[in-house]
């Protein structure tokens, strides 16, 4: 059970004295004939028509929204309520409401509260757009205060927000009251849909299908990552959240639905950073005939249509730490770079010069004794490591770093006459991957030797493990045309173009340890 502190337990003395007096403080129905902006801007359309020097014509409007800040001055009282599209100010007058309503209202409202006010628009004396209360009436009463204590307005019309809810972590806990009280956080989330309708937008229109894959699957696979496990009671078998879409987005092009894609959730059992979330919006597609390069083409091409459609530019600044921003520029085309000679630049190691993790791990130690891989690491994962610790911090404009190992892509094809290296790239921005794509293997036997060497060369408990998935070796042999693939994190795009540092900032609910 709650337990209520003194002005929580005021208000809920108001219910009780509301109820008494045959008021109910939350009712049924509510009615609403404008937005407050749309209030506004029936007001100031009146004015423009009015014929010089003549009153506009009369604007009715009956509006509803949150109070969140109040002025009573003896017989008049102003107040600012807020709705979905901002703020608008009411004017309650004992002429027009009389003393009891007026009474009635500044006893038994108080901030946070939603009201339905009707009655007609006016211009105040500063000029303000102000609703002139005819009528009133409660729609919620909120028993507890939100964190903004209060908005101060004060005398020359400047409104000052006191108490603001700043603190991260009770932020994201508390995301509602965020919302609430941080109107400009409503606009990232706005901007975040915007993005994602128009990630679809240009995928249709360049001929693709929008498909949906099982979240729940009886084997996981497509990406490096440990899976979150549950149990199927009357299958009476484990299951997988999926970890990604792509073994399912690819049984459909051997069904011949040659370009699809897929925006939804994934879930990865793995450590939360600024940049991971273990619940995260994903966005794949694979095309029929495609190739790695003409993903490049289209991935730079359907960002830049997101900023143009989304922000009217592809210039951005993204602050990635406090007093660190980088000037962010989309424009086609990104920078291509191979992966080889970005680490040889950065590090001074040559990968293509140490084909085993024995020979690799002690070039790197070589080279730099202060650095401390893991001795024990694959190939792969030393290059992975090189790239991170010296590659990646360095690539701050968009850039395509293409040719990666085949041992850490494990579906991806090998490049022509280089075995140990796969046609893939990874695009990075601001210093971390923003996205993923490769030129898909659909040789079936290349794929089932590979999923057998992944499960030798790993442990059974390693992450970067894929686990042998029979169907889709079986799909693969009734035969897949050749492809490309694409993967990208829709929370980090969200991230760069708002200018958020956290993904915390960019999810509704974010994952959080429990509250003690």
């Amino acid at each position: 059970m709650a337990e209520y502190n003194q002005l929580e337990r005021i208000r809920l003395q108001k219910i009780e004295e509301l109820r008494a007096e045959g008021v109910e403080p939350y009712p049924t129905r509510a009615h609403r004939s404008h937005t407050s902006q749309q209030a506004i801007a029936a007001l100031e359309a009146a004015e423009q028509a009015a014929p010089e020097g003549q009153p506009p014509a009369e604007v009715r409007a009956t509006l509803a929204g949150r109070i969140r800040a109040s002025r009573p001055m003896g017989k008049l009282t102003f107040t600012h309520i807020e709705d979905g599209e901002g703020k608008i100010q009411l004017f309650l007058r004992v002429n027009e409401l009389g003393q009891e309503n007026m009474d009635f209202f500044n006893q038994m409202f108080d901030l946070g509260d939603f009201i339905q006010a009707e009655g007609t628009m006016i211009r105040t004396k500063t000029g303000e757009a102000t609703l002139l209360v005819n009528e009133f009436k409660m729609l919620a009463k909120a028993v507890s205060p939100l964190p903004a204590a209060k908005d101060e307005t004060l005398e020359d019309g400047t409104v000052v927000r006191h108490a603001a809810l700043e603190d991260p972590e009770l932020r994201a806990r508390q995301r509602y009251a965020d919302l609430a009280v941080n109107p400009h956080f409503r606009d990232t989330f706005r901007k975040r849909a915007a993005i994602i309708k128009a990630l679809r937008n240009f995928l249709d229109d360049n001929g693709f299908l929008e498909v949906e894959t099982p979240i729940l699957q009886p084997l996981y696979g497509g990406a490096a990552a440990r899976p979150f496990v549950t149990h199927h009671n009357e299958l009476e078998q484990d299951m997988y959240l999926r970890i990604s879409f792509e073994l399912y987005l690819k049984r459909l092009l051997v069904g011949n639905l040659e370009r699809v894609y897929e925006i939804g959730r994934d879930f990865r059992n793995e450590g939360v950073s600024f940049k991971h979330n273990p619940e995260f919006t994903q966005l794949e597609f694979y095309a029929a005939y495609f190739d790695y390069l003409k993903v490049m083409e289209l991935t730079e091409n359907m960002v830049a249509y997101v900023c143009d459609t989304v922000f009217g530019t592809r210039k951005f600044i993204f602050e990635k730490e406090p007093g660190k921003a980088y000037d962010i520029d989309f424009s086609t085309p990104w920078k291509r770079l191979e992966m080889r000679q970005g680490i040889l630049e950065t590090s001074g190691v040559d990968i293509a010069a140490h084909t085993s993790a024995e020979d690799l791990f002690k070039a790197i130690v070589a080279k730099h004794p202060n650095k401390s891989p893991d001795p024990k690491a694959t190939r792969g994962k030393l290059i992975d490591f090189l790239l991170g610790e010296f590659l990646e911090p360095t690539l701050i404009q968009p850039t395509f770093l293409y040719n990666y190992p085949r041992d850490i892509s494990p579906l991806a094809k090998s490049i022509p006459g280089d075995p140990l290296t796969v046609e893939r790239f990874e695009g990075y921005v601001a210093g971390f991957e923003l996205c993923n794509a490769f030129t898909e293997l659909n040789d079936p036997l290349d794929q089932e030797q590979r999923f057998i060497d992944m499960g030798r060369d790993y442990d059974a408990d390693d992450e970067e493990q894929h686990p042998l998935d029979e169907d889709y070796l079986r799909a693969m042999r009734y035969g897949m045309p050749p492809n490309g693939g694409f993967g990208m994190g829709v929370d980090r795009l969200t991230m760069l173009l708002t200018n958020n540092r956290s993904i915390r900032e960019v999810l509704l609910f974010p994952a959080l340890r429990k509250e003690e």
